[in-house]
């Protein structure tokens, strides 16, 4: 893979990205859309990106260009939240620090036993994760963001997880570049 720095000034940072050759370019985007490097793969061929505003712009729009099955394996590549993957230790790094940074680890044993409930109730109802951009956010807002989602039909939820997760890669998109977030 090219040595480039990506902790350089994000126009810096953004040029190297976008002269990176597509299999460089997909290694280091992979996981901004967890477990699913076709989206960076598809949006290499809309390089250069002038801003992290484009090329996630770009990105976001390869998601919604994507069939639903791909949408739905997108959703699905998200991990429960502080569920048995964290139990295991086996997130991805991204989803271990975001985990973490909303206190999802070090939910109380009441907490674990709710939010593996709700977790639960949720899968169930729609047969897909719940995801939400934990950034910012405290491990009770969302619990009772999960509750509060429950009440939306399969549809809109299906909608949710994929404007929740557009934030997330964006956050993620944020800190590879070196943007202030």
């Amino acid at each position: 893979m090219s040595d480039i720095r990506l902790t350089d000034s994000t126009p810096n940072a953004l040029a190297a990205l976008s002269a990176l050759p597509q299999a460089d370019f997909i290694a280091r985007l992979g996981d901004i859309f967890e477990h699913s490097p076709w989206v960076p793969e598809r949006a290499w061929a809309s390089r250069p990106f002038a801003s992290i505003d484009a090329l996630h712009a770009a990105m976001v729009a390869i998601v919604d260009a994507a069939s639903e099955a791909e949408q739905f394996a997108l959703i699905c590549a998200h991990p429960e939240l502080a569920g048995k993957e964290a139990a295991a230790g086996t997130l991805t790094a991204h989803s271990t620090g975001e985990q973490r940074g909303a206190g999802l680890d070090q939910c109380t044993p009441d907490e674990i036993v709710r939010l593996r409930g709700l977790n639960a109730e949720y899968r169930a109802r729609f047969g897909f994760p719940f995801v939400i951009a934990v950034k910012g956010l405290t491990r009770n807002h969302i619990m009772d963001a999960i509750e509060a989602r429950l009440a939306n039909d399969r549809p809109t939820e299906f909608r949710a997880c994929l404007a929740q997760i557009a934030r997330i890669a964006r956050f993620r998109l944020d800190a590879l570049l070196g943007a202030a977030s």
